[in-house]
């Protein structure tokens, strides 16, 4: 059953669940998992998912490794992952 969410509430989303999985720094996900375990909760058919994946990765939430394959968080940024996570709204 798929939700209509905002596109923050999408990024918070897998922010959230990257958080909650420990992918940090080295402990990374594989990108192709999340953006079907996504898909199927997220109207748009993954190409939101992957959009807003990349988006995160361009403003420096997530990290990107082995040539896009796998993805974590920025350890850097914990803080700001912590505080965007906590100021988007949930449905």
């Amino acid at each position: 059953m798929s939700r209509e969410l905002t596109d923050g509430q999408v990024k918070a989303a897998i922010l959230e669940f990257l958080l909650m999985k420990g992918r940090w720094g080295s402990h990374y996900f594989p990108a192709e998992t999340l953006v079907n375990w996504f898909s199927r909760r997220v109207k748009g058919d993954g190409r939101r998912v992957r959009r807003s994946l990349k988006e995160l990765a361009g403003e420096g939430y997530v990290l990107v490794h082995k040539r896009g394959e796998t993805v974590s968080l920025n350890p850097s940024m914990n803080r700001d992952i912590l505080a965007y996570i906590k100021t988007v709204p949930r449905t």
